[in-house]
């Protein structure tokens, strides 16, 4: 169960890092094009350059929060550790649920095959029901045919 845990994870590691790629690829080297009749939106340089100085004006004209009272910063820690043990028992309800947690490798893999095989048979089922809509559409096509030709 780990080793499918980890290698879609890779998988997933593997196609995060290619859309970032693409993505740093179009920003480079696909700029948007004017379309006509269409509003002309920013480039992402300029996006970023926007949001720069914007973000910069902002903390230049704000100043920064007051440090919390005593009290409400041992009510936040409070908050916090009640929210973390509150996850900690989530989770530990997620792992008690995950299956296989209680049986042998031996006794996964039979049912992985078991399911598997139920998987064919449903697969087999929907071919068949595919091929069946297929006859029925062909029947109602010819049908409304003969409608038009007895007009």
């Amino acid at each position: 169960m780990a080793d499918i845990l980890t290698q879609i994870q890779d998988e997933l590691d593997m196609l995060l890092n290619q859309m970032q790629s693409q993505l740093s690829y179009i920003k480079t080297r696909a700029p948007p094009a004017i379309i006509p009749g269409q509003p002309q939106l920013s480039t992402f340089l300029e996006q970023e350059a926007q949001t720069a100085a914007a973000a910069s004006a902002h903390s230049q004209t704000q100043a920064p929060p007051p440090p919390p009272t005593q009290e409400e910063y041992q009510h936040d820690i409070r908050e916090l550790s009640k929210d973390l043990v509150l996850k900690e028992q989530q989770i530990e309800v997620l792992i008690a649920s995950l299956p296989g947690l209680h049986t042998s490798e031996k006794e996964q893999v039979e049912r992985m095959k078991e399911l598997e095989k139920e998987l064919e048979d449903l697969e087999g089922d929907r071919i068949a029901a595919v091929e069946e809509k297929r006859g029925l559409v062909k029947i109602v096509e010819e049908r409304i045919g003969s409608v038009r030709t007895v007009r």
